[in-house]
């Protein structure tokens, strides 16, 4: 994926839509910030993950403590 600025993208249109074509994706940012992506008309879209198991799963409170002891007798050298 390619990231150019606003004002690259304004003189070198010709070129991005080239490479758009190609199926290349372009990410347009204004000031660093990415603010839109010119990309192939009928190029399928990529499907958001995130979140994709929200209500499916739960994290237990005690997460960060389940086979901690285990856990360090992993990291720590037994043969001294």
């Amino acid at each position: 994926m390619t990231t150019v600025n606003m004002h690259e993208a304004k003189s070198q249109l010709s070129r991005l839509v080239d490479a758009a074509t190609r199926g290349e994706v372009i990410t347009i940012a204004k000031a660093g910030v990415p603010v839109a992506q010119l990309i192939r008309v009928g190029a399928p879209s990529m499907p958001k993950r995130i979140g994709f198991l929200v209500g499916q799963a739960r994290i237990p409170d005690n997460f960060d403590s389940v086979a901690s002891e285990e856990i360090a007798d992993l990291f720590e050298d037994k043969t001294r």
